[in-house]
C-alpha cells in the first residue's frame, strides 16, 4: 500500500500517513493482531516489559528508533515506551516496512514516521522527521539516524547521550568515524554480543533468507547449486540452511581463514568468477558491494536468481545489470528479470534489497526476542553510564549476554550446571 508523507502537525498521533489510512480501522487492527503474535512468542521481552514497566527508567528519555518496522520491532518500541521512553520511529529500508504494523503501532500515540515502498527522498524525510524531537538515545539498524547527525544535523548531537546499532555493516560505519575522531557519542555494538550474532545473525538470517527466497520463488532448493558469497555468521546460517534443503553450496570469501573454515564445514569454496557458471541461486551478505557484478551475471546461467542479505542494496550490482540489459520485465511479485546481451535471463530479488525482510517477514519471533533483549538492556546501559564511555563504539557487557542466555534458558525450562567452588578455584589457579 502506499501512503504519502504528512507533516508531524496534520498527522494524527504524529504519524506519516494519511488520515483517512490512519484511521483505518482495518488495518491498524491487522497490524495489532501482528504484534500481539509476535509478544506471545518474544518471552525475554515481556518479561523486561513487565519489570521496567514498574520502575520506568526511561521516564523523560526521548528514543529515535530505526530499524525494520514490522512487528517485532513495533513490539521493542512498546517495550521502551512501557518503561517511560518517549519513542519516535522509522524503518531503515524503503522496503521492510509493514504498514499495517506501522498503522497499529501509531494508533497507540507513538510517532510513527515510514511506508513501504518510500523513494529515497522519502526515506531521508523520514529519518529526520524521527530525529526532529532530538533524542537522547538512538537505536540504529545501519547507521542512517547516527549518519543524519553527524552529517546533516549535527547540532542534535549535543542532547545525545549515546545509542546502539543493530547490524555488522552499521558497526563498520560507526568503527570508520571511531577512527577518524568524528564520532559524538558513545554507540553500542550490539551486533557483537554473543547473544545477538550467534543467534539472529546465524539461526535468524539462515532461516530468514530461505523463507523469502523459497515464497517468492515457488520454486525447490533440493537439487540446486546455491553460491553463499562470504562465510561471516550470516553467511554461515544461510550456507548451512541450504545444505539442509538439499542443496549443494559453493562459498567465495577474501578471508583465508574464513575460506578453510567454510571448506572444512563440507562446502565448496572458490573465486567468484568460477561460481557464477555453476550457481542456480546466488546469496551475498558481506556488508561490501559490487559482490555480485554485471560481469559476474554475464557468466550465469540462463535463469539464475540473485539476492541479497546484506543490509544496503550494493552487493548484487542491480544498476550495472540493468545498464547492459536489453530486456527488463517483472517476472513475480518481488522478482525483475534482466535478459542479458547472451540472450540469458537473471532475476533480481527485493531489487537487491535485504531479501529476508524486503520481500518477506524477517527474522522469527523467538530469535529477534534475544537480539532486542540486548537492544533494550543496552540502551539501559548508555542511559546509566554514558558520561563515563566516551565517545567510542563500545561492547555489549558479558553481564547482558549471561543474563538474557540465563532468561532464555529459563523460558525454555532447562537448567545447566554451575561450576563447584574447587572447579572455580582449579580454573583460576596456575598452580
Amino acid at each position: 500500500m502506499r501512503m504519502d508523507v504528512g507533516a508531524e502537525g496534520n498527522m494524527p498521533h504524529g504519524g506519516s500517513m494519511k488520515q483517512n489510512e490512519i484511521r483505518d480501522a482495518g488495518l491498524a487492527e491487522s497490524g495489532r493482531r501482528k504484534i500481539e503474535w509476535v509478544k506471545n512468542n518474544m518471552p525475554l521481552l515481556r518479561g523486561l516489559e513487565e519489570e521496567y514497566g514498574k520502575e520506568k527508567p526511561f521516564s523523560g528519555v526521548r528514543i529515535s528508533l530505526s530499524v525494520h518496522l514490522e512487528a517485532k520491532t513495533a513490539y521493542l518500541c512498546e517495550t521502551f515506551a512501557a518503561a517511560g521512553a518517549e519513542m519516535s520511529v522509522t524503518g531503515s529500508n524503503v522496503l521492510s516496512t509493514q504498514d499495517d504494523v506501522a498503522a497499529g503501532l501509531a494508533a497507540t500515540g507513538m510517532k510513527v514516521y515510514a511506508f513501504h515502498g518510500a523513494t529515497q527522498e522519502e526515506y531521508d524525510r523520514h529519518i529526520e522527521m524521527t530525529l526532529a524531537h532530538r533524542p537522547n538515545i538512538i537505536i540504529d539498524d545501519g547507521g542512517d539516524l547516527v549518519g543524519m547527525v553527524h552529517g546533516k544535523r549535527p547540532d542534535l548531537a549535543e542532547d545525545v547521550f549515546g545509542g546502539c546499532e543493530e547490524t555488522t555493516t552499521g558497526i563498520l560505519r560507526l568503527k570508520a568515524m571511531e577512527r577518524e575522531g568524528v564520532l559524538k557519542f558513545p554507540m553500542v555494538a550490539v551486533n557483537d554480543a554473543r547473544c545477538k550474532h550467534l543467534f539472529d545473525n546465524r539461526y535468524g538470517t539462515g532461516q530468514s533468507v530461505w523463507d523469502s527466497i523459497m515464497h517468492n520463488t515457488n520454486l525447490i532448493i533440493a537439487s540446486k547449486t546455491v553460491v553463499v558469497v562470504g562465510y561471516g555468521w550470516c553467511s554461515r546460517g544461510i550456507a548451512m540452511r541450504a545444505a539442509s534443503l538439499g542443496a549443494s553450496v559453493i562459498v567465495t570469501e577474501i578471508d583465508p581463514v574464513k575460506a578453510i573454515e567454510a571448506r572444512m564445514d563440507g562446502f565448496a569454496v572458490m573465486k567468484m568468477c568460477d561460481a557464477a557458471a555453476r550457481g542456480d541461486i546466488f546469496v551475498s551478505a558481506t556488508g561490501c558491494k559490487g559482490t555480485i557484478s554485471a560481469e559476474h551475471a554475464l557468466n550465469m546461467k540462463d535463469g539464475a536468481i540473485l539476492s541479497n542479505a546484506g543490509h544496503f542494496d550494493v552487493e548484487v550490482d542491480v544498476a550495472g545489470i540493468k545498464k547492459i540489459a536489453l530486456e527488463e520485465k517483472i517476472a513475480r511479485e518481488n522478482i525483475r528479470g534482466y535478459r542479458l546481451p547472451n540472450g540469458r535471463w537473471v532475476y533480481i530479488i527485493a531489487e537487491g534489497r535485504l531479501v529476508n525482510i524486503a520481500a518477506s517477514n524477517g527474522h522469527p519471533a523467538e530469535i529477534m526476542d534475544m537480539s532486542f533483549a540486548v537492544q533494550f538492556l543496552s540502551a539501559l546501559y548508555v542511559l546509566n553510564n554514558y558520561k563515563k564511555l566516551g565517545n567510542k563504539v563500545v561492547d555489549v557487557s558479558g553481564e547482558i549476554d549471561d543474563l538474557i542466555a540465563r532468561r532464555k534458558l529459563r523460558a525454555w525450562g532447562i537448567e545447566i550446571d554451575e561450576l563447584t567452588p574447587e572447579q572455580e578455584r582449579y580454573l583460576n589457579s596456575w598452580q
